[in-house]
């Protein structure tokens, strides 16, 4: 069962509409690191989900994510009410499609399931989760170096902080499961290559880039790939 609040989770604010920055916004409206696709995601996840706790996180986030898909609109709504007579409106998606949000992102393509990411292994699904939110607060960040109005750029600074705090908590559900660091899920073991880092790359000097993804430990060097298979 839903219940509906009127009241958004956020005081939406906005002292100066702008009907450009409101065709901006339908990013995270309906585009694929919008709002729509976080909630929708999250809550099919919780449907494969045995464990008790995280599937009740996933539902948490999902419905948390819908009072943002909300705010998202609310903004939209606002700042392109009252303005469909202004030039600034009529360069918009808006001139076609009215005004308000709409399942369109930033250019105009509609919004689809293709977006998505879950294939009903929980460990997979929160790592494409963790994936989800780095691509939301990347397009909340931008959003807010482009706002001009104060009462904008500070509900999308609540936005983007949330996108954190469930980046935290899908990292924390990882850890619980003892999978936070650990690449091995599934039932079918490797093979023998698992450990071996090739070496396919060059910058022409003879000299190629070291680190802890391709050294001991963890993996074995193979400096020379062909002349390995050879």
């Amino acid at each position: 069962m839903f219940f509906h609040k009127k009241d958004p989770i956020h005081v939406v604010n906005v002292k100066e509409p702008n009907p450009r920055f409101a065709q901006l916004l339908l990013e995270q409206f309906g585009g694929a690191t919008g709002e729509l696709s976080a909630a929708l995601q999250y809550w099919v996840q919780s449907f494969h989900v045995e464990n008790a706790g995280i599937k009740d996180m996933l539902q948490d986030i999902a419905i948390e994510e819908f009072s943002h898909l909300e705010m998202v609109g609310k903004l939209i709504e606002v700042h392109t009410k009252n303005t469909d007579q202004t030039e600034a409106y009529k360069s918009t998606l808006f001139a076609v499609r009215g005004m308000g949000p709409h399942f369109l992102d930033s250019q105009g393509n509609a919004w689809t399931a293709s977006y998505l990411n879950e294939g009903g292994d929980v460990v997979r699904d929160l790592r494409a989760n963790i994936a989800a939110e780095a691509g939301a607060r990347q397009t909340y960040e931008e959003l807010i170096k482009l706002a001009t109005d104060e009462g904008t750029k500070e509900t999308l600074v609540h936005l983007l902080t949330r996108e954190i705090s469930h980046t935290q908590m899908f990292m924390k559900a990882l850890d619980s499961l003892g999978k936070l660091t650990d690449p091995f899920f599934g039932n079918i073991q490797p093979d023998e290559t698992v450990a071996l880092y090739y070496n396919l790359s060059t910058n022409g000097n003879g000299k190629d880039e070291r680190g802890p993804w391709n050294s001991e430990p963890t993996f074995k060097y193979i400096a020379n790939p062909l002349e390995s298979h050879s």
